[in-house]
């Protein structure tokens, strides 16, 4: 295993090196460290973003390129602060189960929405509105700049609660962990209408037995799609009263 971390310019690396050597028991001769010259950091990461099609007709593009394909549902996002432009596997199983199940005319949760790419796509695809929450301001701040930089910012919702999340939604996608995953799942079947989807994502597949035995009793689940480990469930609510 190599592990690399960064550290400011004025940090101590003799001492960083010294307590890394004796905590973990490796030779000195084992830790190599790099100065690192501060460069622009996004717009490097921006220079090998380029566009990326999710399933058949949704992509994600950045402001610098351009699309050619008149039927394509284009979501605009350059790389930011916030996670999420479809280079992730959980992201873009997400973006794929989009593709292949349009939300036409749908109310959409976007829970954990990170730069709010996954309400973004669901918009183009034909969703009415979309009610975006974060536990982190910044992918707030982030989905609110990409919504109007995507000019659908009047049908996106920011919700700095979970309490300002309405109910009765069509479909409801929350790419997080896997353990608050399992948590929400009584949370979720209460916002979601009854036949209302869900798609879950950022779990590996050994969690995927404990997640989908925890919205068993309100969802029917199974298993969109595997990417690297990694895996995307989806259900539909199946209209069992929840406890």
């Amino acid at each position: 295993m190599r592990v690399r971390a960064l550290f400011p310019e004025d940090a101590d690396c003799d001492g960083i090196m010294s307590d890394l050597s004796r905590a973990l028991g490796l030779d000195p001769g084992r830790l190599q460290r790099a100065a690192i010259a501060d460069r622009a950091w996004e717009r490097e990461w921006l220079r090998d973003f380029h566009a990326m099609r999710f399933g058949r007709r949704l992509w994600v593009c950045p402001h610098h390129q351009r699309v050619e394909d008149p039927a394509a549902a284009v979501v605009r996002m350059d790389p930011g602060l916030a996670f999420g432009t479809g280079t992730h596997p959980t992201t873009a199983l997400c973006l794929e189960w989009l593709d292949a199940h349009p939300p036409e005319g749908g109310e959409i949760v976007d829970f954990g929405c990170g730069s709010g790419v996954l309400a973004l796509a669901a918009l183009r695809l034909g969703a009415r509105c979309a009610s975006c929450f974060d536990i982190d301001p910044q992918a707030l701040i982030a989905t609110r700049d990409n919504a109007s930089a995507n000019r659908l910012g009047e049908r996106v919702r920011l919700c700095e609660s979970q309490a300002q999340i309405p109910h009765g939604a069509d479909l409801l996608l929350a790419n997080i962990l896997s353990g608050p995953l399992v948590e929400l799942a009584p949370r979720f079947a209460d916002i979601l209408r009854p036949a209302g989807f869900l798609v879950l994502s950022g779990l590996m597949e050994p969690e995927v037995p404990e997640v989908t035995r925890a919205y068993d009793a309100w969802f029917d689940m199974s298993i969109f799609g595997v990417r690297e480990s990694w895996v995307c469930l989806w259900g539909r609510r199946n209209g069992r009263p929840h406890n």
